[in-house]
Order: structure tokens, then sequence, then C-alpha cells
């Protein structure tokens, strides 16, 4: 409520001191603004050198617990094309729109693929003020058969969000942008699909290697001693995962139940590595490992990207084949 009600004293500023709508690109160019590192990612690859792409989330900052600034919400009013999740974390974004009328158009994610619902799984950490349904008939499961073993321990709460992190919505997103962009721009419709199809082919690519990676590995479980926001990617490659929270928790600190449950699915299943993702202390990670003999590494989720990550050129690409890399050495 307090991100709510700053927003909206901030809009109120706004519009009673008449602020000046951002000016527009001298060259004509369409200015594309992205809440989050993937959308501005393939944003980037569909527009090339035809548009100005601007990620909104500062690099290194955690998306969870950000709050637009008056600079920010001129820049979503005023863009040509505002891309967005849609989930819980960026929920500032419906009063934004709500409220700011954008000259442009806006585009959530999670409105280009299917969705799947956030998953409570066994022995992950209850969330604070949320009353989980058993999850009976799993109907969100209706395409992936009977290969999730973790099915029947699931509960459900919202959408999950984290809708990139299956290569194959990646894909898809980043060739529903080329649609968008050619939409707004038909000078150069063929070149922003003819971009977003060169791009969504190399994630494309990386799919097809995840796929041959996974469908050689007899036991596919792994076990994240952090936030689990890798549900589709999950979906996608068919795994069985344990994590200390979902995807979207802001609790940092898991009970001692949901501790000894993960030390104890590492040990009894010879599990290498306790995982976790970028931003994190890894504190809880490095305790599981600790105490039942393992390692651990990174998996970066790609939902943002530090200074140095972004200043490097990486991208959701080559995030996703150090993802892989990673694998390899720590699940052959």
């Amino acid at each position: 409520m307090k991100k709510i009600w700053m927003i909206l004293l901030i809009l109120a500023l706004l519009t009673g001191c008449g602020a000046p709508a951002a000016p527009k690109p001298a060259d004509g160019k369409l200015h594309i603004v992205a809440t989050v590192f993937p959308a501005y990612d393939f944003a980037r690859a569909a527009a090339g050198d035809l548009a100005d792409v601007e990620l909104l989330l500062p690099p290194g900052t955690e998306s969870h617990s950000y709050e637009p600034t008056p600079a920010d919400i001129l820049r979503v009013q005023n863009c040509d094309l505002f891309l967005y999740l849609g989930g819980e974390s960026d929920s500032w974004v419906e009063t934004i729109l709500d409220a700011a009328e954008p000259t442009g158009q806006a585009l959530a994610m999670i409105d280009c693929v299917e969705t799947l619902e956030e998953e409570h799984t066994e022995g992950m950490q209850e969330e604070a003020g949320h009353h989980h349904e058993e999850h009976g008939d799993h109907d969100d499961h209706d395409n992936h058969g009977d290969h999730d073993d973790h099915d029947h321990l699931g509960t459900v709460t919202e959408i999950d969000e984290h809708v990139w992190t299956s290569p194959a919505n990646a894909a898809a997103i980043t060739r529903r942008f080329g649609e968008e962009l050619a939409a707004l721009d038909s000078t150069h419709g063929a070149q922003y699909r003819a971009n977003a199809e060169a791009y969504a082919a190399q994630i494309d690519a990386l799919d097809q290697e995840f796929h041959d990676f996974f469908d050689a590995l007899p036991d596919r479980t792994i076990v994240f001693g952090d936030r689990f926001p890798l549900r589709y990617f999950a979906e996608e490659f068919h795994l069985n995962y344990y994590a200390a929270f979902p995807g979207c928790s802001t609790q940092t600190e898991p009970s001692a139940a949901t501790i000894a449950f993960l030390t104890d699915k590492v040990k009894s299943e010879h599990i290498s590595t306790v995982w976790y993702i970028e931003f994190s202390n890894h504190l809880v990670a490095d305790a599981i490992a600790e105490a039942a003999g393992a390692g651990t590494a990174m998996f970066h989720s790609c939902h943002n990207v530090s200074p140095e990550e972004l200043a490097g050129g990486e991208t959701y690409v080559t995030l996703m084949e150090g993802n892989l890399e990673r694998l390899r050495e720590r699940m052959t």
C-alpha cells in the first residue's frame, strides 16, 4: 500500500504542476521502455538500431522491492511501447497505467504466452498471510502428462510471472515483440520481424541444447536453497524441484523444518549441488549444502542483471548459456 500511495501522490503532483512531456527523439525512432531485463533484451534484439530501448529497473536492483521515481513515471507516460511483466512484482504498473494515461501502447509479458500458477511444493516455507488451496485437478499441467513427480505435492497461490525462464516462452515473446514493433512502425515492419526471428532462432537453438542435456539425465531433481522463480523452466524440461521459497516470496529466513527437509532431500537423493539465484546472499543454500556435504552454484534467472553484466553486453542467451554450462558441470 505504501508503494501505491507514493505513486498516486507523485502522479497528482506531476499533473498539478503541469510536468512537461519527455521530448520525442529527434531522429524519429520509436522509444521503448521495459521494466525488467528479459523484456529489455528481447525488445532490443527485435528493434536493432531502428528504435531506442530503455531498461526501467536499475541494474542490480531487486525487482520485488522496486519503487518508481517521478522520472520513471514520465518515461512510461511518454514512450511509444511500454513492456512489463504483469505480475506481482510490478503491480505498481497497473496503477500508473490507470492513472497516468500513457500516450503509447503497453504490453504485459504474461499476456504473450500461456501462464502457470505459482506453486508451493513439499517442504517449502509457507508464506505469511497466504492460505493455499490443494491443487487437486492440476489444470495447469494438462500439457505435461505424467512426468511431474512433484505434482501431487503442490499447492498454488497466484500466477507465476517468470514466463521468460522457459526458453520456448522467451522465443515466443521475442517474436511477439517483433510484431508489436512492426505494427507501430510499418515502414520498417519487415526488419523488426527479421530481427526478432533471428534472435528467437538463437533462443530456439539454446532450448534444444537444454532438451538434449536433460534428456540424457537419469535424474532431474534439483534443490534450491532460495526462491524458485523457475517453474516455467522446470515444466518445460520436466524437472522435479524443491526449494526454500516460491518465486515471488519476500521471505529470506526459512523455518528449521524447511532447512531440515531440504537437507534430508539433498542427502537422501545424493544431490551434489544446492542452487541459489542471482543477487542472493546464498546463506540458506550454503547452510543446506554444508549440512548435507554438497556444493553450491548460482542459477541466473535473468530477472535483472548487474551493472557489470549490462555494460559487458550480457544477453538472455549468454546468461542462459552460462546456466547450461553450470548444469553440465554439476549434474553429470
